[in-house]
This record gives C-alpha cells, structure tokens and sequence, in this order.
C-alpha cells in the first residue's frame, strides 16, 4: 500500500519540528515531512537526517518533500533519504520526466506548480515511478508574475481552475491526484467546499498546512450516507451485473453511472478500513 491509499488528508509538517512527526502521523492520514519552503537555510543540513530516519521508520505514512531538483540541496536531500530507504519522495517545481528518472528507486510525488510543471503533467504521470501528482496554485502565480490565486469571494480563478483540472486530467491514466492545500486556516467553510469539490472531482486526496483541517478533509472525501445508499441501492439492482440501461426511480442508470456507484462504494470501503 503507497501512501496515498492510506487516506485524503495529508499533512505538511516542518522538517526541523522533529518534535512534531508523529503528532502529524496521529493527527492525519500521512504526514509530508518538508525540507522545502517549512525549513530556513541555515536548518536545511541538520533537519535532513532525523527526517530520514523519521521516513524510514513509518514508509507507508510519511512522505519526504525534498528540495528542487538542480540545486546543491536537493543532491544532498535525495542522497540522504537514499541511505536511510526513505521510500517515497516529493518533488516540488517538478518540470520534466528526466527529473522523475533520477528518482526511479523510489516512488515520486510530482509536485506540479510551475507553468512548466503544469504543462508537463501528462509526461510526469506516465512516468513509472510517478505514484501521484499534485497541484500547487501560490506557486504557480508566483512563477508566472501573477498576484493572487483566488477572486474577492475566495474561489480560484478560472486560469487556476484550468491547472488544477490539467493536473487532474493527466492523472487519470492510473496515477493518484492530490488537491493543494487551502492556505486561510481560519476559513474553514471554505475548506469544506474546496474538499468537496475535490473529492466529486475524482482528487484522491488533499494536502494541508495545519491540522485542524484534517477532520474538513476526511468529512468531505467520505461519501455521504445518501450516496452510499444510492450506489448500493444501483449495484443491488438485478440488471446491474449485466450492464446495458436501467431505471432505479426515476433515474436512468448506464455504464458511467455503476462506475461512479462503484467508485463511492471501494471509497467508502477503504475510508472504513484505515
């Protein structure tokens, strides 16, 4: 089991908070332990060994987000977590396969946040050893000289909109997506609807910068009791297991419609279980 089959919410947790491993590890589904943006310079060296021990100790929970790739940290972070057999990585600013290529001994979430990695996307997931993609909006505003992700009522824009749905189409062919994190910790409403959207989307989960957003996340990614009753309502029906067209209610049901059924069911399913 990788570490996006163990649930939606997925956590960032400061590299050099050795002190706060595993208070993310019980508090979400996975915890990213980022070497990233969450570590000054000057702390960069001495986080990197505990949280390659910390990776190496719980591979199906943590995930390390290392340095991009071409700086002298990132060298330094990979090689690390290759000596400790820390399994899954994070590559931020990902931009093209040859990246996940150097990476092929260990599972790679490409972090697609620049205009480059947005438009590679679908080269990035056809890579093997790609397990997921995920989106980052501030990022990528940044990268192209733009001001802010998000309209006057707090929703993407539409050319924001268009990258997270270009990340998600290009997962599609087998490979998780993982939505970005809402950076208003206080607006929790807001999280909420964003989780939703994401989960009704097809997003198999979503990243987060604090904890209390973890219960928003896993509330949303959990289909809801009418769902779960409507999907076990169509797959009971006697004419599902052949397929064709048939009526439960009032509502037509056809091929797409049992795999969405089926879809919130296995869902449901693996929720339960982890």
């Amino acid at each position: 089991m990788n570490a996006i089959e163990q649930g939606p919410a997925l956590l960032f947790c400061p590299g050099d908070r050795l002190d706060r491993f595993e208070k993310a590890l019980d508090r979400a589904d996975v915890a990213i332990l980022d070497l990233e943006d969450a570590v000054a310079p000057d702390r960069k060296d001495a986080a990197r060994g505990p949280v390659a021990a910390a990776a190496a100790g719980a591979p199906e929970r943590m995930v390390v987000r290392v340095y991009a790739a071409g700086t002298s940290w990132f060298y330094d972070d990979v090689a690390a977590m290759r000596t400790a057999g820390v399994r899954t990585l994070m590559l931020p600013k990902a931009s093209s396969p040859e990246q996940l290529v150097a990476l092929r001994d260990f599972e790679v979430i490409a972090l697609c946040e620049t205009a480059a990695g947005i438009l590679a996307a679908p080269r990035l997931a056809a890579e093997p050893n790609c397990s997921a993609l995920m989106w980052g909006g501030e990022d990528l505003v940044a990268d192209i000289g733009g001001r802010s992700s998000r309209g006057a009522d707090g929703h993407y824009r539409p050319m924001i909109e268009q990258a997270r749905s270009t990340v998600l189409f290009a997962a599609a062919e087998g490979k998780a997506a993982i939505d970005a994190v809402h950076i208003d910790l206080t607006d929790l409403d807001g999280l909420e609807r964003e989780s939703r959207e994401a989960a009704d989307m097809g997003f198999r989960a979503k990243a987060c910068i604090h904890p209390q957003h973890v219960a928003s996340i896993r509330s949303a990614f959990r289909p809801t009791e009418d769902q779960v009753n409507w999907a076990r309502c169509v797959l009971a029906h006697p004419e599902a297991p052949r397929g064709g067209v048939f009526m439960v209610g009032s509502q037509m049901i056809d091929g797409p419609l049992l795999t969405h059924a089926r879809t919130i069911v296995e869902r449901t399913l693996s929720w339960t279980s982890n």
